[in-house]
């Protein structure tokens, strides 16, 4: 259920500004999304594991003010990424 390294680094790789960008909202927003999918299988196998449930909702709203302070800071950075992860919106 958690991030393995490789999986992280891969993230990291591929949406990062520059080499061993971890900091990027970019890159934040690209593992919290992978975090995401990863409880949303997890909540469908498990239906009564409420404590997950929390912490999908708290890593919904951290993602939720990334998009928007990366929508406000440089909104073609925003398209290209939301496109690039499937996110609608």
């Amino acid at each position: 259920m958690a991030i393995t390294k490789a999986e992280k680094q891969e993230l990291i790789t591929k949406y990062g500004r520059k080499t061993g960008d971890t900091g990027s909202p970019e890159v934040q927003i690209a593992i919290l999304t992978y975090e995401i999918n990863n409880l949303n299988d997890h909540l469908k196998i498990n239906k009564k594991d409420h404590h997950s449930y929390v912490g999908l909702l708290k890593k919904i709203g951290h993602r939720r003010n990334l998009l928007a302070y990366l929508r406000n800071k440089d909104i073609n950075r925003y398209r290209d990424l939301i496109k690039s992860l499937g996110l609608r919106r």
